[in-house]
């Protein structure tokens, strides 16, 4: 008797590579890789999800401003409120200080506040309420929905951390100011990344390295810029070879031009930050919501991790804005409307109007 053989395909499952097992904070990102939130919706939106881990970002400073704190509290304060060890290095004479002005993650009831207003037309409203079932809310892939495992929070720049956020933490803070070398920040930061070896299957835990204004001009080793390549060439290597997340800021207006290109360079995502100039009356005339914004994020490359595809973003250049001054909101440039003849803008001008003459509008 003639048994019949089972046919098979070719093409299986791997079940080897099924989504790992994650901690609070990280979700899984494509090709493989693991996704931690920057601790700002709007720019994990933009990112793809949030930072690979692994990877090392870069953000170019601006000497007018000091946006680039705003990115540098959410990140921190977001791997606090998830129970992610930190270690942030400053040129300040009390690094452990700037912990204080970390942000508090928005209540909920600061969140309805936020939404939309009970007065809205119906169509809005249905919109708001099916909200839960797509977008923000849905179920992350390590099957925490909103609320205490949160993957990425809105923070209320207004309201301080709580103390024990910050007390009952593994957070190491460094000064740099008086080092005459970069040794001994290179070491903290070995010592440090030790505690996340890459593994591919269960990741309970990740890290964040902060360095803030790394080439300062109080640091000593800041006119040696072959030996901060090298800092940024290593910490980028044990990076990698992590679970965790860095990111450097600095003041490029320090570095000579080819320096400051090697750095960019060795940078998995690199962002700017540039502050707007007080009345720029030109720039309130072409762009929309102009009084809201209170500087622009440029976003100059994205970490393509396992892959050699490139990121394609629907802009790379956003407005930065404080929404009811406690919020911190990225949104795309919108043009504002103009009238070719005049100049001004459409709602402004009044230049639409009819002839009683003719019977006919005349623009």
């Amino acid at each position: 008797m003639a048994v019949a053989k089972t046919r098979t395909s070719s093409f299986s499952r791997n079940l080897s590579t099924a989504s790992p097992s994650l901690g609070p904070g990280l979700k899984c990102g494509p090709n493989g890789t693991v996704l931690l939130s920057s601790g700002i919706p709007d720019l994990d939106k933009i990112l793809g999800g949030g930072f690979p881990l692994g990877s090392l970002v870069m953000v170019t400073e601006d000497a007018e401003a000091p946006h680039h704190m705003l990115l540098l509290r959410n990140f921190m304060a977001q791997g606090l409120v998830h129970s992610q060890p930190l270690l942030y290095a400053s040129p300040a004479r009390d690094p452990r200080g700037f912990l204080g002005t970390l942000p508090s993650p928005a209540t909920s009831k600061d969140d309805k506040s936020r939404g939309p207003e009970p007065d809205q037309e119906k169509g809005l409203r249905i919109a708001w309420q099916y909200k839960k079932y797509f977008g923000e809310n849905q179920l992350n892939f390590d099957g925490q929905r909103d609320g205490k495992h949160e993957y990425s929070s809105e923070f209320d720049l207004r309201k301080p951390l709580e103390r024990h956020f910050i007390n009952g933490q593994r957070v190491d803070c460094v000064g740099i100011q008086d080092s005459p070398d970069l040794s001994i920040l290179r070491d903290r930061c070995a010592t440090f990344l030790s505690q996340f070896p890459r593994n591919d299957g269960s990741i309970s835990c990740a890290g964040r390295i902060a360095i803030q204004s790394f080439c300062a001009p109080q640091c000593a080793y800041s006119n040696m810029e072959w030996e901060m390549l090298s800092f940024i060439r290593s910490l980028k290597s044990m990076v990698r070879s992590s679970n965790s997340v860095a990111i450097i800021t600095f003041p490029p207006s320090l570095l000579s031009p080819s320096f400051c290109k090697r750095w960019q360079h060795m940078a998995d995502t690199l962002l700017s930050v540039k502050a707007i100039q007080d009345d720029d009356k030109e720039l309130a005339q072409l762009l929309t919501g102009y009084q809201d914004m209170v500087g622009f994020l440029n976003v100059h490359k994205v970490a393509r991790i396992n892959t050699q595809v490139p990121v394609i973003l629907e802009a790379t250049t956003f407005s930065i804005k404080l929404q009811k001054r406690r919020y911190l909101v990225l949104e795309c440039l919108n043009q504002a409307p103009v009238d070719g003849l005049s100049g001004t803008s459409y709602g402004t001008s009044g230049s639409c109007s009819s002839s009683s003459k003719t019977g006919n509008l005349d623009f």
